[in-house]
């Protein structure tokens, strides 16, 4: 048997925020947006959450998530990477159940500005092209090129010194990962042992689209670009 899974990985252990995954955004926990986005998709067989917490599945399930199993004590520390999570939830649903999953995608649970349309459009890269990998990136807003590097605030130098008087417009664009959501092919995955991969895609979100989320202040920030949306 051969599903495509919605892999979203909620461990109960955040630091920065307390109990971030399921923390209250603007009238239900965050991890409903990603569960709710990737139902509404009509992409996968099931979407399930991987969590070493009953609290968080709990929510999950009354969300219509799937937890079929807690995530093992090895792979619930700090120091776990999301590819263990998901080799491991790929070799558990082979081990329990006799599913074959080559095409699944992770979505982070604190991802509430996702929109399904970009999930459509990305499966579709991903089952059409020879990619390993397929996930949204954003440009940095200021080009890192100029960056400047401080020694206790007082001594200061260019990172890259030969752009000192170079137009911005000139300096080519570097793009960082999102952060929400990765498609994936398993067989890649489990030789990688990562995400990134030799032949990995990356698709392009507007600024509006993404909110890194590590404190109060980025939560703020996600709430007033949701209020865009």
């Amino acid at each position: 048997m051969n599903m495509k899974i919605a892999i979203i990985p909620a461990r109960g252990g955040s630091k920065r925020i307390p109990r971030k995954n399921i923390k209250d955004f603007l009238g239900k926990p965050i991890i409903a947006y990603s569960i709710e986005a990737a139902l509404q998709s009509n992409l996968f067989d099931e979407v399930m959450v991987s969590t070493d917490d009953e609290e968080i599945a709990e929510i999950a399930r009354s969300y219509g998530a799937k937890v079929p199993f807690l995530r093992s004590l090895k792979n619930s520390n700090d120091f776990a990477t999301t590819a263990d999570v998901l080799l491991e939830v790929v070799d558990k649903y082979k081990e329990k159940f006799d599913v074959d999953i080559e095409i699944a995608c992770c979505i982070y649970p604190t991802s509430p500005l996702i929109k399904t349309v970009h999930l459509q459009e990305a499966e579709q890269l991903i089952r059409e092209n020879d990619f390993d990998s397929v996930f949204p990136v954003v440009a940095f807003s200021y080009p890192v090129w100029r960056g400047i590097s401080l020694n206790n605030q007082s001594l200061v130098s260019m990172q890259w010194p030969e752009f000192y008087n170079s137009r911005s417009q000139d300096l080519k664009i570097l793009y960082h990962d999102a952060g929400q959501w990765y498609w994936f092919k398993t067989d890649s995955l489990q030789k990688n042992k990562k995400l990134y991969m030799d032949k990995s895609y990356g698709f392009i979100l507007k600024d509006t689209d993404v909110q890194d989320i590590d404190n109060e202040t980025d939560w703020k920030l996600a709430e007033l670009k949701f209020g865009l949306l």
